[in-house]
């Protein structure tokens, strides 16, 4: 176990790594805003023939009323959890389930294409569950364990990911409103969505960034 712990301190104080993680908090959240909407709306996810067993599938889900809406609700408030920074650990144990049932529905009805992609966001979301190993690892010991805390200073989210969280799921989840009510009328600003996305990303990390090196002098 010790040996563990330290091999985990060594990767968890790499600040890089850091913002790769919160990178991958967004990303993965922000991945599920669209399909929660859809079912969150009422709406069919696809337009495959019942014929066929994808189409059967999801019209069954989507005959089930409520169950279907709640799947979507789950989505958004799991895309919420990671993407706001405030509650990244109960995100990633929320985001689980959700995923790894995708997944194995992707892979048994032969999805083209997006088994692969549910296989990536399942690791991905490992991947954040290991990141916050020093807080999961306590789920799995005895009760009345004894305890002793060491001190640590591992980089972690500030204001500026918060904020940018926020501001990102609300943008996400307006702009794919904002898409759906278009899309209906013939037009369609994903490419708008996905660069309004990108930016606020990218100018959050240049503002942390150089709020970093403004400490360091």
């Amino acid at each position: 176990m010790e040996k563990l712990d330290h091999f985990y301190d060594r990767i968890r104080s790499n600040r890089h790594l850091n913002t790769f993680v919160i990178f991958t908090r967004y990303l993965i959240g922000f991945a599920f805003v669209p399909s929660g909407l859809t079912k969150l709306m009422n709406q069919r996810f696809t337009q495959i023939s019942i014929k066929h067993p994808i189409g059967f599938f999801f019209e069954g889900m989507y005959q089930a009323g409520f169950f279907w809406q709640f799947i979507g609700f789950m989505q958004i408030f799991a895309a919420f959890l990671l993407m706001t920074q405030y509650f990244t650990s109960l995100g990633a144990i929320l985001f689980l389930p959700l995923i790894s049932s995708i997944c194995i529905v992707t892979v048994t009805m032969h999805f083209k294409g997006t088994w692969l992609i549910t296989i990536l966001m399942v690791l991905a979301n490992l991947l954040l569950l290991a990141w916050d190993y020093h807080k999961l690892k306590y789920i799995f010991y005895p009760d009345n364990f004894s305890l002793n805390v060491a001190n640590s200073n591992y980089p972690s989210t500030n204001v500026i990911w918060r904020i940018a969280g926020i501001i990102l799921f609300a943008f996400s989840l307006g702009g794919a409103i904002w898409n759906t009510e278009l899309a209906q009328n013939g037009y369609n600003v994903m490419f708008i969505w996905m660069i309004g996305n990108t930016l606020i990303v990218i100018s959050a990390w240049l503002i942390n960034e150089w709020q970093y090196r403004k400490k360091k002098g």
